[in-house]
């Protein structure tokens, strides 16, 4: 297998490369817009710079690397960037997501596209694969828009990986998570507020590498739900996090969504029901306790 990994720099990217590294049957391909950020971690493994909202890039590298697979990891996925900049985002997650899916179908490569709970409104959950799409935010509308792409363009052998709120250590700093913010912030001392009615199940970075990695090796087809299995509140997480590293639980101060100003909607209940993932691929995410555990050895 040649696997050409794009958004290699990101949080995903950079862990699929953490777990693929040193996999004897994969010759791994890491791209991203911007310069190599791993290749102090992992210097065996081939970068080549790759812009996925240019089109004839796309086809060049492609064409010239030859991936059996591409997990397409690369995207815009600040959710109030997006509300605010509609012609960015689209072009960062749905016209790069186009260029991938047609040259992926012309070169017959297969095509593992990240998408997320965003996509829903967010009025029940968790959700299995079926559920019915109905994005609340700019951002839901693009990723939607993505997946609709991929499934829409001819003699594409393609999967969805869909995921909820994901945490984990980044190499080289970049956007952080909310495990991280919560330890970081009251290590500090600070007072967080923290949302008590959105439910989630949150995906340890690793895991969703990991059921990425089950999909492309088994070249599976359709929509999978990659997440955690619990299903849980911010606040509920930032209590866990606290009790994990022992932090001070009266700095999280409990609070509603209508209390923050916020330029995108965010959907009050998602989290996904993973059972097709662990019944057709053998998905097996850890617990959010291990979760912790796993962050707490990186960072």
């Amino acid at each position: 297998m040649r696997l050409l990994i794009t958004g290699a720099n990101g949080l995903l990217g950079q862990k699929l490369i953490g777990l693929l590294h040193q996999e004897p049957s994969v010759e791994l391909i890491a791209t991203s817009r911007g310069s190599n950020r791993l290749g102090e971690v992992f210097p065996n493994v081939p970068f080549s710079a790759l812009d996925v909202t240019n089109a004839e890039q796309v086809e060049q590298v492609i064409g010239e690397l030859k991936p059996t697979h591409v997990i397409h990891t690369a995207a815009m996925t600040n959710v109030d960037e997006c509300e605010l900049n509609h012609e960015a985002c689209w072009l960062q997650n749905v016209t790069a997501t186009e260029n991938l899916a047609r040259t992926c179908a012309a070169h017959d490569v297969h095509l593992t596209h990240l998408s997320t709970d965003f996509i829903f409104d967010g009025s029940h959950g968790p959700l299995t694969e079926d559920a019915t799409p109905n994005p609340i935010s700019y951002y839901g509308q693009s990723k939607l828009a993505a997946e609709q792409a991929v499934q829409n363009t001819a003699n594409l052998r393609w999967a969805i990986a869909r995921t909820v709120l994901v945490y984990g250590v980044l190499h080289g700093g970049g956007r952080t998570n909310i495990v991280l913010w919560v330890r970081n912030s009251l290590r500090e001392g600070k007072q967080i507020k923290v949302v008590n009615d959105q439910w989630r199940t949150p995906t340890l970075a690793e895991d969703l590498a990991q059921g990425c990695w089950l999909i492309a090796k088994q070249s599976a087809r359709g929509i999978f739900n990659i997440s955690g299995r619990e299903l849980l509140t911010p606040y509920d997480i930032a209590l866990r996090v606290a009790d994990h590293f022992s932090l001070d639980k009266s700095l999280i101060i409990e609070a509603d969504g209508s209390t923050f100003t916020q330029p995108a909607k965010r959907p009050p209940r998602t989290g996904f029901i993973i059972e097709k993932a662990e019944k057709e691929l053998g998905y097996r995410p850890h617990s959010f306790t291990e979760g912790i555990d796993i962050v707490a050895a990186q960072a």
